[in-house]
């Protein structure tokens, strides 16, 4: 089993910067890409942005220029940094990781709540 925390999230302004941390716990061997989830009341949660084991990154289209995932393996953090943020990036925040077994788990934090203010 895995355990994710998230830290970080809160109110700013458009414009602002905050950064999101997600801890993980537990069978952290196990674990291997990891990314962050947006979630808004009433639709689907999307992927804001993904990193592999390696560092290969992957953003959603509407954050590419704004946002930058890392990863610290040494600590089993994993890092969103989200600069010039816009009203429409409010949204409860979930990180996840996924395990290299086969089946693969994904395993999800309790989410943090980002608001931008305009």
């Amino acid at each position: 089993q895995v355990q994710l925390v998230e830290s970080g999230g809160g109110l700013v302004q458009a414009g602002g910067s905050l950064r999101l941390s997600c801890a993980a716990s537990g069978s952290t061997f196990s674990i291997g890409a990891m990314g962050w989830y947006r979630q808004v009341p009433g639709k689907k949660r999307e992927l804001v942005a993904a990193i592999a084991t390696g560092g290969s990154t992957d953003y959603a289209d509407s954050v590419k220029g704004r946002f930058t995932i890392s990863r610290d393996n040494a600590k089993n953090t994993v890092y969103l940094q989200m600069n010039s943020l816009k009203p429409e990036d409010t949204a409860v925040y979930y990180c996840n990781a996924d395990s290299t077994a086969v089946p693969s788990i994904r395993y999800w934090g309790q989410g943090t709540q980002v608001t931008v203010s305009s």
